[in-house]
């Protein structure tokens, strides 16, 4: 039976529990809440490696006082774990997704158009660490960063209508805003059977009967639509009117919202004709936070994670309603047969052969139970006397055979069994926490030997050379290079001081413009 339920998780929600294992570290919540109560919001954002690229005194002396006082209030209610922690991410690691801007709030001011807290995440290449940067986007393009793959704020990714999502004062509006105080999550309609949608082919997350009203395991949250259409619509400046849901890469579906009148709650429908798809690129995109169940919710009704394994903002506001009480409920049954079955998977914490150092593990050395444990900082042999152990390691360097004690200590300083862990842990950027993973099993003392351990750690310190070049905009070879370059993806050969790539119709725009501009790469992202 605990097979049987592992093979019913989605890859998605197994996905989603690496990511609320790894990705926000409980020091991390600890430290950002600490100084954001505390009324520190610049070290909150530390905390939660967030790069603040905004000067208030020059939003001040630009765009006046009463726009830094409610900008300055925001960033005071900004929960940067909180925000990592609703961040959008991509399959299969569930790392952030990369080069996007995502917004936060919008400030009314003199200018066309309004003023757009935003949150940027760097391009694949540059991911190292995780980092996100904070910034003031005022649509004009003055001051955006050029070397920034997507620095306009993102349609379908879009949180400013959602501040429980990262505003610390409003999380206890999650409950009623992800349909968890009862509102059933009904399956979408389909697009190949509306007349405002393409003609696509079958796709496995579609309901094999639309017509049916709940759907338990379905990811979209289609009981909620209304109600974050009206609000979209609102914000957009639109009472009524049409608005389109993206389910997939290139499939969307055209909805209408309508209501009999002011006093009643609104309602959709497909859209009863079919528009232009000049029209349908045009309309509303309902953001994803919207669109799709919360993945806590999800992770909760499967049973994958626990109640206190959640962010202590998200568990609160599911307490108050009930939902982590009825989700429990239901997942019952399958827990304690999921557990068993999870502790195997890939996507449950490993632990290391050595969980703690009052436990020392025991090797079959010469016909003798030897054990191996943590001494002065360093894993050793204890049943061995120094003496020995160095002679015996003199041999290994002659070329000997090695003692089964000496083998296994090998093993573990180059392959490690809490080696999943520690590239997770990397992957999501959390250094410290991979360190401490390290030093818990070879102790603090242990110097790398050649293995797939060291080389993880050492690609990840090399990636954030990248991460800083990409933060710095002294980039020398940009990977869009290689479609400047005769189609040569690795770029060899174009590395040199004094080579221009040719621009042509291929290059990327982004790149033309910093080869054709004279102006001196900046220092920022200060916007």
């Amino acid at each position: 039976m605990a097979h049987h339920i592992a093979n019913r998780s989605p890859a998605h929600l197994l996905m989603w529990q690496r990511v609320r294992e790894y990705a926000v570290p409980p020091s991390m919540i600890e430290t950002a809440t600490a100084r954001r109560a505390v009324g520190d919001w610049a070290g909150a954002c530390a905390a939660a490696r967030i790069d603040v690229d905004l000067d208030l005194r020059a939003v001040r002396d630009r765009h006046g006082t009463d726009l830094v006082t409610r900008l300055r209030a925001d960033l005071r209610r900004l929960a940067p774990d909180l925000l990592r922690w609703h961040m959008p991410r991509i399959a299969p690691d569930g790392r952030l997704r990369p080069g996007l801007t995502v917004s936060l709030a919008r400030y009314r001011s003199s200018g066309a158009t309004p003023l757009q807290l935003v949150v940027r995440t760097p391009p694949a290449w540059a991911d190292a660490g995780q980092r996100m940067s904070l910034a003031l986007w005022d649509g004009s393009g003055n001051g955006t960063p050029g070397h920034h793959p997507h620095p306009h704020p993102d349609r379908r990714f879009r949180l400013d209508l959602h501040r429980h999502l990262w505003d610390a004062g409003r999380s206890g509006e999650l409950a009623r805003r992800c349909g968890a105080r009862g509102t059933p999550s009904t399956a979408p309609p389909d697009p190949r059977h509306t007349p405002g949608g393409a003609v696509l082919p079958d796709r496995p997350d579609w309901p094999d009967r639309p017509d049916r009203s709940t759907v338990h395991d379905s990811p979209w949250a289609a009981g909620t639509w209304a109600g974050e259409a009206e609000l979209l619509l609102q914000a957009e400046g639109r009472p009524r009117g049409a608005f389109t849901v993206r389910l997939g890469a290139q499939s969307r579906v055209v909805l209408e919202l309508v209501a009999p009148d002011d006093s009643h709650a609104p309602t959709f429908r497909a859209l009863r004709e079919a528009l232009p798809p000049q029209v349908v690129a045009a309309l509303p995109v309902l953001p994803e936070a919207a669109a799709r169940v919360l993945p806590d919710l999800e992770l909760l009704r499967a049973g994958l994670v626990a109640a206190d394994r959640l962010h202590p903002l998200v568990a609160a506001a599911l307490a108050e309603s009930g939902s982590m009480a009825a989700s429990g409920s239901m997942a019952a049954s399958g827990s304690m047969a999921a557990s068993g079955s999870m502790a195997t998977s890939d996507s449950a914490p490993v632990s290391g052969p050595f969980p703690e150092t009052g436990d020392p593990h025991r090797v079959d050395c010469r016909g003798e139970l030897h054990r191996i444990a943590l001494r002065d900082g360093v894993l050793t042999a204890i049943d061995h006397d120094p003496a020995q152990l160095g002679r015996e390691e003199l041999v290994v360097a002659l070329g000997g055979p090695a003692l089964p004690c000496l083998r296994a200590i090998d093993a573990v300083h180059r392959n490690p069994e809490a080696l999943p862990a520690v590239r997770e842990r990397l992957g999501h950027g959390d250094v410290s926490g991979a360190l401490a993973v390290v030093e818990g099993l070879l102790g603090p003392g242990a110097i790398l030997r050649d293995g797939p351990l060291r080389e993880a750690l050492e690609s990840a310190a090399a990636r954030r050379v990248d991460h800083g070049l990409f933060r710095s905009g002294l980039v020398a070879v940009h990977p869009g290079t290689s479609a400047a370059g005769g189609g040569n993806p690795s770029g060899a050969g174009h590395a040199e001081a004094n080579h221009r790539p040719r621009l042509d119709r291929r290059t990327p725009f982004a790149l033309r413009r910093k080869l054709s501009s004279r102006a001196r790469p900046r220092t920022g992202l200060a916007c």
